[in-house]
């Protein structure tokens, strides 16, 4: 975890448990981008999922990831309270990002600002992962591997896959240079 990083609440031991992957994962995200949407409005620039339950054929954690582009990170009364208010709960605060999620922890919802550095790195990897059956094959595998271990938390287990994100991550630059691409809707 970065210096930085306040986790609300504390750190949380939870059993690290990846699935096969499952066909109503996108239907899951789609009730959530609206429930986003409705508290949103235009604030929420961009509303994605990301994460291995939006690879098709990617087993996870099942945890539905999705990524909200506001225009400014740091003003937090623009998403905030109307998040709050929809029943989401505070988790994550650190330079950069925010990250929400439901009370039964089954949907996690970071936060970025549009066009940042954050906002494209996730979609890459997320884009990268659908494109590249070896890369997502291998990023497979060591989740698999890590579940089998004990975590003090989720954040530790993030950590591990660490390494192997950043192989793909060089992999996937690489990849978005020859094909030119960019984050689109």
């Amino acid at each position: 975890m970065h210096d930085r990083t306040e986790l609300i609440g504390g750190v949380e031991k939870r059993d690290i448990r990846i699935v096969d992957y499952h066909p109503t994962w996108p239907e899951r995200f789609a009730g959530e981008r609206d429930r986003i949407a409705a508290a949103l409005g235009a604030t929420a620039r961009r509303i994605d999922h990301i994460g291995s339950t939006s690879v098709p054929g990617l087993a996870a954690k099942p945890i539905i990831d999705i990524q909200v582009s506001v225009p400014d990170i740091e003003d937090e009364t623009a998403y905030l309270e109307p998040l709050l208010a929809a029943g989401y709960r505070l988790r994550v605060r650190e330079p950069a990002h925010r990250m929400v999620r439901t009370p039964e922890r089954d949907v996690h919802v970071h936060l970025c600002t549009v066009g940042s550095q954050w906002e494209r790195s996730q979609l890459l990897f997320r884009d990268r992962l659908r494109h590249d059956p070896t890369d997502r094959t291998a990023y497979e595998n060591l989740k698999r591997r890590l579940a089998q271990q004990d975590w003090p938390d989720m954040n530790a287990y993030a950590d591990a896959k660490g390494p192997l994100i950043i192989e793909i991550s060089t992999r996937a630059e690489a990849w978005a240079q020859s094909i030119g691409w960019t984050p689109t809707d």
